[in-house]
């Protein structure tokens, strides 16, 4: 199929013992299914034990059975078409809700993500990001709602934030026609990966603005171009992209350059409170009651109910039965003698 993990298992299928045969005919024809099975039910499939499999995965030059099987969820993300995507998600789920199924799977790949990304290289684009004379960001198809998202934040702290718009090919190179050594480009990509952020990519890094790069792994076509990795886990499998894990990671670095940023951005935040309680930008939480009402919606009492006789006001008290209603004195019995 043209990828590297299949040409090493074509290479090296003469020299396969009958039962790690069997692994990589499986590999090749059911990737999409063998991707996401651990090493025991990969050997239970085909009939061999996990021992077998592990051996297969060091045979065609892995370290494990994880990074094989990290190979094989690379090909799917690049390869799989939407229909196929979506049928395969149904088998990952499995009889589970589909709410837990999904958001246990999100949760899985930030568990992966905080395991993976380094720490020292996410110090170094915070640096580079406070540090730089103009900052753009780029991100096309369902990625450009996280560079909105980033962008929006990170004009808050500083002025010098330029969404670039994905819309036309011309125009990105168009708005990124100034950029130089002194700014930084934050590109973000996930499968399928999008051409135009590549070739944007490229522009940037042959001018030496510093590259970041907000992809799923190393084998991502912006790594060549990036002076800085940011990997966090998409590992779609449907066709609704899951950007958990990057989107955490966005997070993590608009908090880090407020952080670095704190006397400025305390000042900006303040300025901004004042703006929006003098415009109202905000609807204020408190509602005033209704007038003859409480806070809770009860007609206060004292006052008889609009359009309610106030003798019908069942809040006034009555007479009990016998006592007079005036000061006129009782007839008695005699009186009328």
């Amino acid at each position: 199929m043209g990828t590297p993990l299949f040409k090493i298992i074509e290479l090296s299928m003469n020299k396969f013992s009958k039962g790690q045969r069997k692994i990589a005919e499986f590999i090749v024809t059911e990737y999409d299914k063998a991707a996401f099975m651990t090493a025991a039910k990969l050997g239970k499939t085909v009939g061999v034990s996990e021992s077998t499999v592990v051996r297969f995965a060091s045979e065609i030059g892995f370290e494990g059975y994880p990074q094989l099987q990290r190979a094989m969820q690379e090909i799917i993300s690049n390869r799989l078409t939407s229909i196929q995507r979506i049928e395969l998600i149904k088998n990952r789920i499995g009889d589970e809700h589909i709410l837990k199924g999904i958001m246990s799977l999100d949760i899985e790949k930030i568990r992966k993500t905080i395991d993976e990304v380094s720490t020292d290289e996410f110090d170094n684009v915070v640096d580079s990001l406070c540090e730089s004379a103009d900052i753009y960001i780029l991100g096309t198809r369902s990625a450009s709602a996280l560079a909105a998202f980033f962008g929006y934040y990170m004009s808050l702290i500083f002025d010098n934030v330029k969404i670039v718009d994905p819309s036309n090919e011309s125009a990105i190179f168009e708005q990124m026609l100034r950029i130089s050594e002194k700014d930084a480009v934050v590109a973000i990509s996930f499968p399928r990966y999008s051409s135009k952020v590549v070739k944007a990519m490229r522009f940037a890094s042959d001018r030496n603005a510093k590259t970041i790069a907000l992809t799923d792994s190393m084998s991502s076509p912006l790594i060549p171009y990036a002076s800085y990795k940011l990997l966090a886990k998409s590992d779609m499998v449907s066709f609704v992209d899951s950007f958990v894990a990057p989107l955490s990671i966005i997070n993590a670095l608009i908090v880090a350059a407020a952080f670095k940023k704190k006397e400025e951005v305390e000042q900006i935040f303040t300025h901004l409170e004042a703006v929006w309680a003098e415009y109202g930008v905000y609807d204020s939480n408190e509602i005033a009651p209704a007038e003859g009402h409480s806070a809770e919606g009860k007609p206060t009492e004292g006052k008889p109910e609009e359009g309610i006789p106030a003798s019908d006001n069942p809040t006034e008290e009555k007479p009990a039965e016998g006592i007079p209603t005036s000061d006129k004195p009782a007839r008695s019995n005699a009186d009328d003698e």
